[in-house]
């Protein structure tokens, strides 16, 4: 790692604005993505960040980045969707939970809100008590921007 790297890894410091409340408590259990069975859940924000979810509202699709706080950070090389017959593959060519900066990114659309810092959403495949990075609109055609 060179001085630079270093330095910047120093500076870096993520902090979560919630966490996620689901009946998934399982890693092995949890759907490979959203779209395969996964139930709703509760994001769950911490007071200090209800001015920034004001305009969030039901229909509203998002991208959710969470913490992957039960992933393997060491792994670098994996077979996809834990298929014994698929090739060995870098992580970074895939969706695999286990990588040395376990970031989700999760998409998923709004389906009520309770209050200023609860919102349940659509099909996420995180697990109960993931921590949330932040939260960011799905981008429409150039007009919604």
């Amino acid at each position: 790692m060179t001085k630079a790297v270093a330095a910047l890894l120093r500076m870096t410091k993520l902090n979560p604005i919630g966490r996620v409340s689901s009946p998934l408590t399982d890693r092995s259990a949890a759907p490979k993505q959203g779209d395969e069975g996964a139930p709703e859940a509760w994001l769950e924000l911490a007071p200090e960040f209800a001015d920034a979810a004001t305009d969030l509202k039901v229909g509203h699709e998002i991208l959710i980045l969470t913490w992957l706080d039960r992933a393997d950070r060491d792994v670098l090389r994996v077979r996809p969707r834990d298929n014994p017959t698929a090739r060995i593959r870098g992580v970074f060519s895939t969706r695999s939970p286990d990588r040395p900066n376990p970031i989700g990114l999760h998409r998923a659309t709004i389906v009520a809100v309770d209050g200023a810092t609860r919102f349940r959403v659509s099909e996420l495949e995180a697990i109960d008590g993931t921590p949330i990075l932040d939260i960011k609109p799905v981008l429409k055609p150039e007009r919604d921007r």
